[in-house]
């Protein structure tokens, strides 16, 4: 299979180069860059003049595990969706079931800290499925610190896991934020032991609860300091909130002494999780400045009436996923926030996508559009559109190649060590994955909002994954499965 794209604005952020050039596609991977490329016989011509030609998007965080949600991030520009804040255990087995099912994009897993620590707390099978995960995030036996032999035992289970390919550890530590801070240095050297990252959902910040045992983000740049590890930040915009310009300078000096500290960002002023989450118990909500009613039901559209109802919801359903309000996008102080956060230098744009849920627990469907009645957050449909609009249209605050670097190249550079076929993702040098978005620079935008969360965004022109379009003239290709896994290869 060869595609030759013609005339478009090529953008290549492995070389820093923007410039009107050909692309031509062959098999899986760039086989040539230029002008006037000659066109094989059989080779597909797409005339892409006056769009903007660049590596698809990889994203570090994204919770979809579905072709529905996948197709939804595939219309934002994403070729690579993974899932390493949560992460999934036993990562054999979600690596085998998305293979089983097929997907539109690129997949892969880190090794899940919270399920491991589960099966070694609670004797939970686990059973690589995000939802299991997510109606334990409120069991207390979940969240306390480990004995000794439990802490042996959890860690000899992500230990394996890094065996079979997981692409480093996810640990949610923010729920469970009251642990031994023992524990994250043990992880952290078992990832630097390891050679693979670590994704961090850190614990509260001091300003939001001076008893907590460590500052959330201030114990990344600790352990990374004392254990070598790559450790990266996971949404710092939604645990730093209004305290962000703090955490970004501590974590700026972190990066100046050189730790290998990296972090990401999304452009929402609310998040999602589990409502059995620790941090949204009603006694921890002044802590994040909101109040019951700034958390939604995303499958029914509840919003909470006051704390009576929430703690109804929190026993009844813990795993429940809700929207959590934490900043008002009203306001434009704290839009300000969202953009400095987005702006500070190095950090990375990544989704932080959530399941998309039809009632009853049903979360996949084949059908395209999706059909009615889905819910889910806007950012899994909107996070990459909508940093382009916000950071290169409307404010300038970014280049378009500048653009490219945060959406598509610093994230495939993370993995670059712990899983060396990330080394030909993220760029568009020859050889290099033929992973590709083609978008209207006038046109794209996110549509999805909270009310209506599975509006695709508009102005992906065209969208490659492995060479094979997934996105043909702005039309979805449902026959399209041409995801592969990407895999870890610990030292």
């Amino acid at each position: 299979m060869q595609t030759l794209l013609r005339n478009g604005r090529v953008i290549d952020p492995g070389t820093g180069t923007d410039r009107v050039a050909d692309v031509l596609v062959r098999d899986r991977t760039v086989a040539a860059v230029g002008t006037g490329l000659a066109a094989p016989e059989g080779t597909t011509v797409l005339d892409v003049a006056g769009l903007v030609v660049g590596p698809g998007f990889v994203d570090l965080h994204s919770h979809v595990h579905s072709i529905a949600g996948q197709r939804l991030q595939a219309m934002d520009g994403v070729t690579t969706a993974l899932d390493l804040e949560a992460g999934l255990l036993p990562v054999a087995r979600a690596y085998a079931d998305a293979a089983a099912a097929g997907r539109p994009l690129n997949y892969g897993f880190s090794a899940s800290w919270g399920a491991a620590r589960a099966q070694a707390h609670l004797g939970v099978e686990p059973d690589a499925r995000l939802e299991t995960q997510l109606a334990l995030l409120g069991d207390p036996g979940w969240q306390r610190t480990s004995s000794a032999a439990e802490l042996r035992a959890w860690l000899g289970l992500l230990e394996r896991e890094l065996a079979d390919g997981a692409l480093g550890i996810g640990i949610l530590l923010g729920y469970a934020p009251r642990t031994d801070p023992a524990e994250f240095l043990a992880v952290a050297r078992l990832a630097a032991a390891a050679g693979v990252p670590t994704y961090t959902h850190v614990r509260e910040l001091v300003e939001a609860d001076p008893s907590t045992p460590v500052d959330g983000s201030e114990e990344i740049a600790i352990a990374a300091a004392e254990t070598g590890a790559a450790m990266h930040h996971c949404h710092v915009n939604s645990t730093s909130r209004r305290h962000v310009d703090r955490v970004l300078a501590m974590l700026g000096r972190a990066q100046a002494a050189g730790s290998r500290v990296t972090l990401e960002a999304y452009p929402y002023g609310a998040g999602s999780t589990g409502v059995g989450a620790y941090f949204l118990a009603p006694e921890r909500l002044p802590a994040w400045g909101i109040t019951a009613s700034n958390l939604v039901l995303v499958e029914t559209g509840e919003r909470i009436a006051d704390e009576t109802r929430l703690r109804e919801v929190r026993e009844r359903d813990p795993g429940a996923e809700c929207i959590v309000e934490f900043l008002d996008e009203r306001d434009e102080a704290d839009r300000a926030l969202l953009r400095r956060s987005l702006a500070y230098p190095d950090a990375i744009v990544a989704s932080d996508a959530m399941p998309v849920l039809w009632g009853d627990g049903v979360v996949e469907s084949r059908q395209w559009p999706l059909p009615p009645g889905g819910s889910t957050h806007p950012r899994t449909a909107g996070t990459f559109a909508r940093s382009l609009r916000t950071m290169v249209r409307e404010s300038a605050t970014w280049s378009w190649a500048e653009a490219f670097r945060r959406c598509a190249y610093l994230p495939a550079r993370v993995l670059d060590t712990s899983a060396p076929a990330a080394r030909a993702k993220g760029h568009l040098g020859v050889g290099a994955d033929a992973d590709i978005v083609v978008l209207d620079p006038a046109r794209i935008t996110d549509t999805a909002t909270y009310l209506d969360s599975t509006r695709p965004s508009v102005g992906v022109r065209h969208l490659l994954v492995g060479g094979v379009p997934v996105v043909r003239d702005g039309a979805l290709l449902p026959d399209a499965y041409p995801g592969r896994p990407l895999r870890a290869e610990p030292s």
